[in-house]
């Protein structure tokens, strides 16, 4: 995926494509397509109320903070239908990432691996899984190792913010990704789509559109729960009853993304660590 093998727990976390390989090469000269007017709907209360009856026919539709309201001025929204775009988008990319990480934090947590090395130096995927649970998999990682993750999640971000037709906020549609295929037109790569790279829903009929998409917010919230529920009893043994004896514990800050292991290299985390000893709620 980047120029040199992305260690295993992001790998099952993020599920990125090799499509990523895009980002290597330099992007002088690529356009973001056209923007125009077809597709557009903006979303409103109305149909969030239709959508939660579709969703949960117990439940239906609850929002106890009023965020369904929310107007101009929130995230940068210009009216209510633009804060509805990014409510919804954020509640799918949520679960999108919460499911990967579901799936990622059982792989790591049963000791799957790669079998050859992560860096030039010698770092086997065997030498990080063996570190302990998912959270100190992640301290274990090279520091450089992170900085290229992190600089792919930025690119991939960036193109999903600006090469949209129309944007989440602007009465596109939230949850898709934007095709790649500015970029393959101008160096070739990469030959597939971060976004159904396989075609498989292309093909399906709007009704099994529409159900897959029902399927998959479902899903997100569980596992938006579940790893929450993972990352909760590893950082506090016994506080998920159900999981007790489970779940490997984790005596780091699991919501940081530096560990001991970055303080020499990355600005301001021996503060942070020092902190997290002064703080007795972390």
């Amino acid at each position: 995926v980047i120029s040199s093998p992305i260690p295993n727990p992001i790998f099952t976390m993020l599920s990125i494509s090799s499509a990523a390989l895009a980002f290597n090469a330099p992007m002088a000269g690529l356009h973001a397509p056209a923007m125009h007017n077809s597709g557009v709907r903006m979303e409103t209360k109305a149909d969030l109320e239709a959508l939660a009856g579709k969703l949960n026919p117990v439940v239906k539709f609850w929002d106890p903070l009023g965020l369904a309201d929310a107007g101009e001025g929130f995230a940068g929204a210009s009216d209510n239908a633009g804060a509805i775009g990014f409510l919804r988008q954020a509640e799918i990319k949520h679960g999108r990432v919460a499911m990967a990480a579901f799936v990622g934090f059982i792989v790591q947590s049963n000791g799957i691996h790669f079998p050859w090395a992560t860096t030039l130096s010698g770092v086997s995927y065997a030498d990080i899984s063996a570190a302990g649970g998912p959270a100190a998999q992640w301290d274990a990682v090279p520091t450089n190792a992170k900085w290229q993750i992190f600089f792919l999640i930025a690119g991939l971000e960036l193109w999903s913010e600006c090469a949209m037709d129309k944007h989440y906020m602007k009465g596109g549609q939230p949850g898709k990704f934007p095709s790649f295929e500015p970029i393959r037109k101008e160096i070739g790569h990469p030959p597939l789509d971060l976004f159904d790279p396989f075609g498989f829903s292309k093909n399906k009929t709007p009704e099994q559109k529409e159900r897959g998409l029902l399927i998959e917010l479902n899903n997100g919230r569980l596992a938006q729960i579940g790893i929450m529920a993972f990352v909760s009893e590893a950082r506090v043994p016994g506080s998920v009853p159900a999981l007790k004896g489970l779940i490997t514990p984790y005596s780091g800050e699991t919501m940081a993304p530096w560990g001991p292991g970055d303080a020499d290299s990355v600005p301001f985390v021996k503060e942070m660590l020092a902190w997290s000893d002064t703080a007795p709620w972390m």
